[in-house]
């Protein structure tokens, strides 16, 4: 399975603001957002599905940690360990996943994107200080893995999912965003298993969040080079399966992940480079087109917020293999596309394939 969490707020304005004042402004319209998404809640529909479907991995990206620190903080210290109600994303749905026993434990979570700046969250420049600040927020990115909790069988000590060589890391190339005129690499990266699951063969398992936010005309690079639109997602596509890659060996391969890319729903001239190049390196798809699931089109996804099932006319998040041969699709399963809870779960709706995996 794959599952996008929803980070919880739009970026866009902290990563656009051209002033440190207007940074400051965009953070706190940014932690209102997150603290009004209530992820708390959301964690319930989250695990729900996850629950629902029983699958035995799963990939999860923007398993966000938000949390804040007084003012009189250096912001550049990261300084800012107090998680806020709802912001530790990855601790709540675990708590949810686990409450009636074991079912998921975290095989490998890593953190990517790390940014802490001064907050006005009342929009009053005037109070607080510096630049209105109200209170310091920081945001950490993660993508992470999950593997199912449960026994080979009634008499086997084994696990039912059986992990090696846990691992995350970073991609080389990163679109570089200035927020307040400093420029920030946005750090995306990947994560892999190796996995043995009871009655299959051993498998890679590798879940990756590719950019986002590579969607102008002109997007500038950690390399210090400027693409077009969706450059920056499919040169990190080309870091998973270049030779040594995360998602190359001897091993099948199901790789999974929102790739921000596909060939055949494109929004835009660039949209299909990242899923394509995959394509090309041999790798198949393994999830459903019917129905779409991307994106609400909404920043707070309270069910009267303005997200419509209708806005999932597209597709990003996939399940896909490189031994098309022998990792077989038994069926595929779109999940979240109607809000539970007051909320809907994410603004991607999840992913799980049923596979089998055979020589």
């Amino acid at each position: 399975m794959t599952r996008n969490l929803y980070l919880g707020a739009d970026l866009t304005p902290g990563t656009s603001a051209t002033s440190i004042q207007e940074l400051v402004n965009a953070a706190g319209q940014i932690l209102n957002q997150v603290d009004q998404n209530k992820f708390q809640v959301r964690a319930k529909g989250l695990a729900q599905e996850i629950l629902n479907q029983n699958p035995d991995l799963v990939g999860l990206q923007e398993a966000a940690a938000w949390r804040d620190a007084p003012c009189s903080d250096n912001p550049l210290d990261f300084t800012a360990t107090h998680v806020r109600p709802g912001g530790g994303f990855l601790g709540l749905l675990m708590n949810q996943l686990n409450k009636a026993g074991p079912r998921y434990r975290v095989v490998v979570a890593e953190p990517e994107f790390d940014f802490q700046i001064w907050a006005n969250t009342d929009g009053n420049e005037s109070t607080g200080s510096p630049f209105g600040c109200d209170i310091e927020g920081r945001l950490t990115m993660r993508d992470a893995i999950l593997a199912r909790v449960g026994k080979d069988g009634p008499r086997s000590p084994l696990p039912r999912v059986q992990t090696s060589n846990a691992k995350g890391a970073h991609f080389d190339t990163l679109l570089q965003v200035t927020p307040g005129g400093v420029p920030t690499d946005v750090t995306r990266g990947w994560t892999s298993v190796d996995a043995k699951v009871t009655g299959a063969p051993k498998i890679r398992f590798v879940n990756t969040h590719l950019e986002a936010f590579d969607n102008q005309p002109s997007n500038h690079t950690n390399q210090n080079t400027d693409v077009g639109n969706g450059q920056v997602r499919w040169a990190q596509a080309k870091e998973l399966v270049a030779n040594g890659g995360p998602a190359t060996g001897s091993l099948p391969v199901i790789l999974v992940g929102d790739l921000n890319s596909d060939v055949r729903t494109p929004l835009k001239p660039g949209d299909q480079l990242a899923h394509r190049s995959l394509l090309n390196a041999g790798f198949a798809e393994r999830s459903t087109y019917d129905p779409l699931s991307c994106c609400l089109d909404a920043d707070v996804l309270t069910a009267g917020g303005g997200g419509n099932v209708s806005q999932f006319d597209h597709k990003v998040d996939h399940v896909m293999t490189d031994d098309p041969t022998h990792v077989n699709l038994v069926r595929s399963t779109v999940t979240g596309r109607s809000p539970v809870n007051g909320f809907w779960d994410s603004d991607h709706a999840g992913i799980a394939s049923a596979l089998s995996v055979g020589f």
